[in-house]
């Protein structure tokens, strides 16, 4: 199959998506007009002043001071309902009753779902075919009867361009979710919050950018009252229109974007938008997905919410940030912008963010096959936690082992590779690599004909320290590991997968040996699965 590579960003095109051109003013709006905006907005019909709390544990971590803006405890579990309620607020009453239309990826669709209950209008939301199932149902909950939703294209700005067909057929009004100047208006009331709630000082405030919406009412906000406080926007590596734009210096349409955190996957911001941000943002950074999987672990563990993808933006470059700076004692800001996590999601999560923290080192180690080697593989490990461990018999004269290692700091899965080089054993290191992160961990094995006579064994182990590497070397030296898989999956018991090749005049002493090893075991030898798989 060929590989896919991105295609080059390129230069926006007249009339390629709707814009704030119909609805800002001729002479652009100046911060003081941002500021009389947002203090006169109407988000507080449905939104709540959310908290600003300290993550206590990460800012012991980093040594600096971080406190998360909780916009994940909206209503409608992100910041997104402010801006559009407010737009919807100041509407006619004949607007009204000629119905709104928006197109969103999710959180800005509840918005504008509970403002059309709240206000007693119809709505018309276009979203795309990629959008998490739970925001489509969150907005038919918010919205009920006054609510149509309609699901066109792959990503919001082709949704954005269905929904300005739509609006032209129909006469409806369509409520911007970022290029509006009473969306951004309503946005900034964030950033107000947040001075109200922290006199002290504040060093950065991180925001999450998909078209510009929240950062340019932050901005804005922040610029007018604090100005020496650093705005500082986040975007994916692989959503970057921002970023590209302000480089740029005009709007950039990106030919594809990740959906990974999807309420930020955008393809080309808003006019009004990009000129906020061009004047007011400090600096934009980019960070990758495992970043952001690790960023949604820390925000679990200071606040036992989870939050999705695009909502641990913030927190994601925040720590990037506080590493590129070093230093001590800042007070830094993250704004969690949404929690509209799909649950199927987490498993993922999960086993990326121990990576994108780098508390887990990826390898693949060649050992020979001959007696000993085993064993010097496993002082080399020494008392590391073992995270995973596949291993398949597939040649005569060497073995591949695909293991995963606890680490305590980055950049230490190199030096675990050097100390496996070392002993003679020729080692590539994985953790960088994104095909082994996504596939091969779960691909290792297959058939082999060096499996001849092997006996498969199930085991539950209590997870302790050592308990592995105690199980491995426990067993009579003349039996052969065929096959060996092993995930650490975070519970108080491990269950591991092993291939037996038992010599035929010990294979009465099988169950003897394993009873004495003392964890719980099945013998999977006829199990179909295996059979059809790896016999």
């Amino acid at each position: 199959m060929p590989t896919a590579r991105p295609a080059a960003p390129k230069k926006t095109k007249k009339a390629a998506e709707p814009t704030a051109s119909s609805t800002a003013a001729s002479t652009p709006l100046s911060i003081q007009d941002y500021l009389r905006k947002i203090l006169t907005s109407h988000v507080y019909d449905v939104a709540i002043e959310t908290p600003l709390d300290e993550a206590r544990s990460l800012s012991r971590r980093l040594g600096h001071r971080v406190l998360f803006k909780r916009e994940d405890k909206q209503p409608v579990f992100s910041f997104k309902l402010r801006g559009a309620y407010n737009k919807m607020a100041g509407l006619s009453r004949a607007q009204l009753a000629k119905g709104v239309i928006c197109a969103s990826a999710g959180n800005h669709a509840q918005g504008v779902a509970l403002g059309a209950k709240r206000l007693g209008c119809q709505a018309t939301i276009v979203m795309p075919t990629t959008t998490p199932q739970v925001k489509i149902d969150a907005v038919r909950s918010f919205g009920g009867d006054n609510v149509q939703i309609v699901l066109e294209g792959e990503s919001y700005s082709d949704a954005a361009l269905h929904a300005k067909a739509l609006e032209r057929k129909k006469g409806m009004t369509f409520v911007h979710p970022f290029d509006d100047p009473d969306v951004i208006a309503g946005q900034g009331t964030v950033a107000m919050e947040i001075l109200r709630q922290h006199a002290g000082p504040i060093d950065a405030i991180f925001v999450a950018i998909g078209g510009g919406g929240l950062i340019s009412g932050v901005a804005a906000y922040v610029k007018a009252v604090r100005p020496e406080v650093k705005v500082i926007g986040v975007q994916m590596s692989d959503s970057d229109a921002m970023a590209r734009s302000v480089k740029a210096g005009e709007r950039v349409t990106l030919s594809d974007v990740g959906l990974f955190s999807d309420g930020t996957a955008v393809k080309l911001v808003g006019e009004e938008t990009l000129r906020l941000t061009r004047e007011l943002v400090d600096d934009i950074v980019t960070v990758n997905t495992d970043a952001v999987c690790a960023a949604i672990k820390d925000i679990y563990q200071d606040t036992r919410s989870i939050v999705e993808p695009a909502g641990a933006l913030g927190v994601a470059a925040l720590k990037q940030y506080a590493e590129r700076h070093g230093g001590q004692g800042k007070t830094y800001i993250a704004i969690n912008c949404g929690a509209n996590m799909n649950f199927d999601r987490l498993r993922f999560v999960a086993e990326r963010a121990e990576v994108g923290e780098e508390r887990e080192a990826l390898l693949a180690v060649t050992i020979p096959e001959e007696r000993g080697s085993f064993k010097r593989f496993c002082e080399t490990v020494g008392p590391r936690s073992v995270t995973e461990f596949n291993y398949r018999i597939s040649d005569e004269k060497r073995a591949h082992v695909f293991v995963g290692l606890s680490t305590k700091e980055k950049g230490e899965s190199k030096q675990i590779a050097k100390a496996f080089k070392a002993e003679g054993f020729a080692t590539v290191d994985l953790t960088h690599d994104e095909l082994a992160k996504t596939h091969i961990r779960h691909m290792v094995g297959g058939r082999s004909p060096l499996a001849e006579g092997e006996r498969l064994y199930s085991f539950i182990f209590p997870e302790r320290p050592g308990a592995l590497m105690g199980f491995l070397t426990s067993l009579p030296p003349g039996w052969n590991i065929s096959l060996f898989h092993y995930r650490n999956q975070g519970a108080d018991y491990g269950r591991i997968l092993v291939g037996l090749q038992v010599p035929k005049d010990e294979v009465t002493r099988i169950p003897k040996v394993l009873d004495k090893l003392g964890y719980a075991y099945v013998d999977e030898t006829r199990n179909p699965v295996y059979r059809l798989f790896l016999r």
